[in-house]
């Protein structure tokens, strides 16, 4: 009984419950009824009563998009240092894409130019003017006025357009000119580069800029503004937003930079040789990471002339100096003694010198019938190894040269020759000669040096190796490694016309050129004991709206990357190392004058090498290193082609540039009273590395 009234309870529930579902139902169903029936009967009231009045209103009415171009993203330094950021305008292009008659321009001009308060003459010009792009501006940071002209006119203006636009800004000026780069127009040369673009976008043409491009741009967006008949903007009917850039972050230490450029400075400005020097390159890169701390390239850029229009003002500097070009990575010249340290590594693993070698250097030596001199008539008596590194014997490292390319005997009193089994000399010359000088470049190219590094920036250069060719009277002529060695492999011979000089001039860094990239790369790598990372600028990649300074978490972060490893046993580097360590600490070593009193450990090597400026004998000043000499942070390469000697310009400038570093990061080796902020300069803008390309128009 009881069941069955549970039964009936929770039947009577279960009624209610489809009672209250079906009344929702209706309520719904007659508010959709309604609505429905409404727009009919709206619909009709629009069709017979309005329809003639908004039919007229499509046909007078249109929609014309205005672009509005991405805010580029911005370049900090290591310590979170804007070096580069756009500033918002609103600019009046135009567009040259179509064929446009010079009549049609001037009745353009003669509407267009009271508006921008200049005369239809001149407007005609800039409107003809830098012919090569498609989008010329008309007149920047315009106001609304001149705007709502524009738009209302734009019947009588074919082919004028107002954007919304940035001007790329540097606001520490030539500061890493070359490193930064700049913007651009695009032009009918490089617009199949930009498929996407609006001809309005600027583009990087030069370094970091160009480089990160596709992070850097990012994607323009539009606002929808209705036109009527009489041409008039009646109001926006909406916008599709710009996804602006990302914005990155440099290894680049914006306070390095800047006291490596007014040492840089400093330093030419005080030499007797400042004559001479007209191009000049630094670099300083982390031995943990490979990133760039600083990169300076002699003569300095600001790359500001091209984003502000002042260009014209400088044209002459530019086209004189050759400061658009990075000689940090485009310069490339003789090494001179620098490239020893990396000779002896080669020359310890082929057997050919031992730790307990000793040459007699009497200030020269023979080979066949020409006499190679020691460098200013030096004599250094019995050098072993370790000595010879620390006061650059040439005549120690002639022999290793000679020795690796089976030349055997040279002295002060004999030629030397080459082994009976090789038969004739051609035949020496392509095999053994040729094994040798090979085995001494590859071991050079090991350490990084004579092929682009990868450096992420645009137009590296890469090196040369040279060998004397007796077939046309010594001279000096490219030498093709990678095919030699590729003979060699195949057949045990590459057919060469060279020189066993060019063992000994290539053993002294004569007969090759690298760039200070290179130099820098290969100085870290000494410091890694043969760990070869890939140097780089770029740290971080950021979203548009996030920042070093605001916590956010990168996109992108680079690591270390491993590019080679150079097979030494420790005590051949043990041995290089304490060599190297003599350079800059023994009285007799050729750096020591620039590191005496350094509170700090240093590695170095100086080089010096004959070169020609304007058809007059000069030297390349050559200058590497690393520090602190037992626990590295930093590597260094200096290069002043006209410097003179090595030791006494690009070692000075290396040791003011660890000073500094040291200094700013507060190492406790350094005296507090010379401590340093992070900061760029105070004073940069007033030194004559910021000031003197600003006096160059």
């Amino acid at each position: 009984m009881r069941n069955w009234k549970d039964k009936q309870e929770q039947l009577t529930e279960e009624e209610k419950r489809r009672r209250r579902q079906a009344f929702r139902t209706n309520i719904v169903y007659g508010i959709v009824f309604l609505s429905f029936t409404s727009l009919v009967l709206r619909a009709g009231y629009v069709q017979v009563a309005k329809g003639k009045s908004f039919r007229q209103a499509e046909l007078t009415t249109q929609t014309a998009r205005i672009p509005i171009l991405p805010q580029r993203g911005w370049i900090y330094d290591a310590n979170g240092q804007v070096l580069a950021w756009d500033k918002p305008t609103m600019s009046i292009v135009l567009n040259r894409y179509s064929t446009v008659s010079d009549a049609t321009y001037h009745q353009v001009a003669q509407v267009l130019a009271p508006v921008l308060q200049t005369t239809p003459a001149k407007l005609f010009q800039t409107m003809n003017s830098a012919t090569g792009t498609i989008q010329v501006t008309l007149a920047n940071n315009v106001t609304n006025v001149q705007v709502a002209f524009v738009v209302e006119h734009q019947s009588q203006l074919p082919g004028v357009q107002v954007v919304q636009d940035y001007q790329r800004q540097y606001p520490n000026g030539d500061l890493a000119g070359q490193v930064l780069g700049y913007v651009g127009a695009i032009t009918a040369e490089n617009v199949n580069q930009y498929k996407g673009y609006l001809y309005s976008q600027k583009v990087g043409e030069t370094g970091i800029e160009q480089e990160y491009e596709p992070i850097l741009q990012g994607n323009p967006g539009y606002e929808l503004v209705a036109i009527n008949s009489a041409g008039n903007a009646i109001g926006s009917v909406g916008e599709i937003a710009p996804k602006d850039g990302d914005n990155i972050q440099l290894t680049l230490d914006g306070h390095e930079q800047a006291e490596a450029q007014m040492i840089m400075q400093n330093m030419i400005n005080s030499s007797s040789n400042k004559n001479n020097v007209e191009d000049a390159a630094a670099v300083m890169l982390n031995v943990k990471t490979g990133g760039v701390i600083a990169m300076v390239s002699y003569p300095y850029l600001d790359p500001n002339w091209y984003t502000m229009g002042t260009l014209g003002q400088h044209a002459n500097y530019l086209s004189t100096s050759g400061a658009q070009m990075n000689n940090a990575i485009g310069m490339y010249n003789y090494p001179g003694s620098t490239v020893k340290p990396a000779n002896l590594i080669t020359a310890l693993k082929a057997g050919v010198v031992k730790p307990d070698t000793v040459i007699e250097d009497d200030g020269y030596i023979y080979i066949g019938t020409s006499r190679k001199n020691e460098d200013e008539g030096f004599a250094f008596g019995g050098v072993n190894p370790i000595e010879a590194i620390t006061v650059s014997s040439d005549v120690f490292f002639y022999q290793v040269g000679l020795w690796l390319g089976k030349w055997f005997g040279s002295s002060t009193s004999s030629g030397g020759g080459y082994p009976p089994t090789a038969g004739s000399f051609q035949n020496y010359l392509n095999t053994d000669f040729a094994k040798g000088i090979n085995q001494l470049f590859q071991g050079e190219v090991d350490f990084g040096l004579g092929y682009p590094t990868g450096i992420d920036l645009p137009y590296e250069a890469a090196g040369k190796f040279y060998v004397e060719d007796y077939t046309q009277g010594n001279s000096q002529v490219q030498y093709n490694l990678k095919a030699s060695e590729a003979s060699v492999a195949k057949t045990g011979k590459y057919v060469n016309y060279g020189s066993p000089a060019s063992l000994a001039d290539a053993a002294i860094g004569q007969s090759q050129q690298f760039t200070p990239m290179q130099l820098a790369e290969y100085a870290m790598t000494l410091a890694d004991q043969g760990l070869r990372l890939k140097p780089h600028l770029l740290e971080n990649v950021f979203t548009e709206n996030g920042t070093p300074s605001s916590g956010a978490k990168p996109l992108q972060t680079v690591k270390p990357q491993i590019e080679g490893k150079v097979q030494a046993a420790n005590w051949q580097w043990n041995l290089v190392k304490q060599g190297m360590y003599g350079v800059t600490s023994n009285p007799s070593g050729t750096a020591y004058s620039a590191f005496v009193g350094a509170p700090y450990q240093v590695a170095g090597k100086t080089g010096t090498a004959q070169i020609y400026l304007g058809g007059k004998p000069t030297d390349n000043s050559v200058f590497i290193c690393y520090a602190p000499l037992n626990n590295p942070q930093v590597a260094i390469a200096v290069m002043a082609p006209g410097g003179g000697y090595g030791a006494q310009f690009s070692a000075v400038i290396a040791r003011q540039m660890l000073d500094a570093y040291f200094n700013e990061h507060h190492e406790p080796f350094m005296p507090k009273s010379g401590w340093t902020s992070t900061a760029i300069p105070s004073n940069w803008k007033s030194s004559p590395a910021y000031t003197l390309p600003e006096q160059s128009h």
